[in-house]
């Protein structure tokens, strides 16, 4: 589904190839019809929100947006499990579902980073597609609301994804929940959080032995009920 493709790449880091590629996207975008016209021209304002100035303003944007605190991470187990041992586990059984449909990512790369795990689905069928976004819904609408509050164009793109989902999900409800949270990108706030004990997840006994909570998932099993199992908690 080439719009997930879009949604993923304007959901990731501002990049120059993107930059150079705007008017290629801005057309994906207006030949999608699993979105509305009012949310294809919502997305058309984010692209040139992103890409129309100075790339480098546009990327202190997105990190002062999604790498300060973690109420807008967007890894998704960050909203799942937080630092638990749990988060260990639900990562190896990510990356055996993207291995078993075999789709390789980035030694780097976190496999719950929700731009890449978009990436993952874009190459899926359509049903599968819509599955996958329903079951990380709750997550979705909870980013939407957030960035809403913040008066942020990049709530689009969440926005964007519930509506390919199908999935119903109560915005306004959410922000009013959202309005009363204490925000976690001040000074103070993220001293808080170097202070507390770093949990790493990458190759070898992070991902192995370290987080043994549960079974993991048998690689024919498939990609939504294996993705819904961690999610549903």
């Amino acid at each position: 589904m080439d719009i997930i493709k879009v949604i993923s790449r304007l959901m990731d880091y501002p990049r120059a190839e993107l930059q150079a590629q705007a008017s290629g996207i801005e057309a994906v975008i207006n030949s999608a019809r699993e979105i509305s016209p009012e949310m294809r021209q919502q997305l058309v304002h984010l692209l040139h929100e992103i890409y129309d100035g100075d790339l480098l303003d546009a990327q202190e944007a997105y990190t002062g947006l999604f790498d300060r605190g973690r109420s807008l991470s967007l890894l998704l187990f960050e909203h799942v499990h937080g630092e638990s041992r749990d988060r260990g586990q639900a990562m190896v059984d990510l990356l055996s579902i993207y291995e078993a449909h075999g789709f390789s990512i980035n030694a780097r790369e976190l496999p719950d980073h929700i731009p890449l795990h978009l990436e993952f689905l874009a190459h899926r069928p359509d049903l599968e597609v819509r599955e996958g976004l329903s079951d990380i819904s709750h997550i979705l609408g909870v980013l939407s609301a957030r960035l809403q509050e913040r008066e942020s164009a990049y709530a689009a793109l969440f926005d964007s994804l519930l509506m390919i989902s199908g999935v119903n999900v109560d915005i306004s409800e959410l922000r009013e929940k959202v309005a009363g949270e204490k925000r976690d990108d001040t000074p103070e706030e993220l001293d808080k959080i170097w202070e507390e004990e770093a949990v790493t997840f990458g190759a070898g006994d992070a991902l192995g032995s370290g987080c043994s909570s549960s079974t993991p998932v048998p690689p024919k099993k498939s990609a939504n009920e294996a993705v819904a199992v961690r999610w549903a908690n």
